[in-house]
């Protein structure tokens, strides 16, 4: 898979590539808006992972909004300093499929290009999540399940999103911490429980299969599939 790193910061560029490069891929770096804008519309890539804010009178929505304008539906991550959802909404609206925010643990953007990839492929959709019968709109940010509207606050909806990111694989407390609350240090507090448990009384209340599922001392797991014996008892 090629992927294209379009990041001013060279410490945070050196992070992504060296991750991605670990993890498989093959890698081409740009620092700079017209750099990126160059590499991003003259190359063929897997996936695009970009700042929002660049050097050089480009920046990555224009970026983005001149790969759609040829086209090209490559799938494109941006990763910002710009942290709010109105931030968020903006990149998404502007042709991006995904937005994550800084700082952010290599983990998840990994996670987070795989999951696109995926959604790439022929026949796939990329705009939506989907975990059974729940829905999340990356563009509209609108939840459903089933005919349902399901209202969500913006901690709500990221920690969602994350945990159907992260569909059947075991999401534990200091993951969430890092990536949805931006903790690096465990503060000692039952916050993830208290949201979790918000999440779960609008997710899966009123509904016969549960989604969302508490592995004891070890984390949590969003599926259909409850868990066995060995994962409640964290083996």
């Amino acid at each position: 898979m090629r992927c294209l790193v379009i990041e001013d910061e060279a410490e945070t560029s050196n992070y992504i590539c060296k991750g991605l490069r670990e993890a498989g891929y093959i890698v081409t770096a740009a620092a700079t808006g017209p750099d990126g804008l160059d590499y991003a519309t003259s190359e063929d890539w897997d996936i695009i992972i970009l700042d929002r804010m660049l050097p050089g009178r480009i920046d990555g929505l224009s970026i983005v909004d001149k790969l759609r304008a040829l086209g090209k539906q490559t799938p494109v991550i941006i990763v910002s300093a710009m942290t709010t959802i109105d931030a968020r909404v903006t990149g998404l609206r502007g042709g991006a499929d995904d937005y994550l925010s800084k700082p952010f643990a290599f983990s998840e953007l990994l996670a987070r290009v795989e999951a696109l990839l995926r959604r790439s492929a022929p026949g796939a959709d990329s705009t939506q999540l989907q975990v059974a019968d729940l829905r999340l709109d990356l563009r509209t940010l609108r939840v459903t399940r089933g005919n349902k509207v399901i209202t969500l606050q913006p901690r709500e909806y990221r920690l969602l999103e994350y945990l159907m990111r992260n569909e059947n694989q075991v999401v534990t407390r200091t993951m969430l911490l890092e990536s949805v609350w931006d903790y690096h240090f465990d503060p000692q507090t039952n916050v993830i429980d208290v949201q979790i448990s918000r999440l779960r009384a609008k997710v899966d209340k009123d509904f016969p299969v549960m989604l969302i599922h508490t592995l004891r001392g070890v984390g949590y797991r969003m599926g259909v599939t409850p868990p066995d014996e060995a994962e409640q008892a964290g083996v």
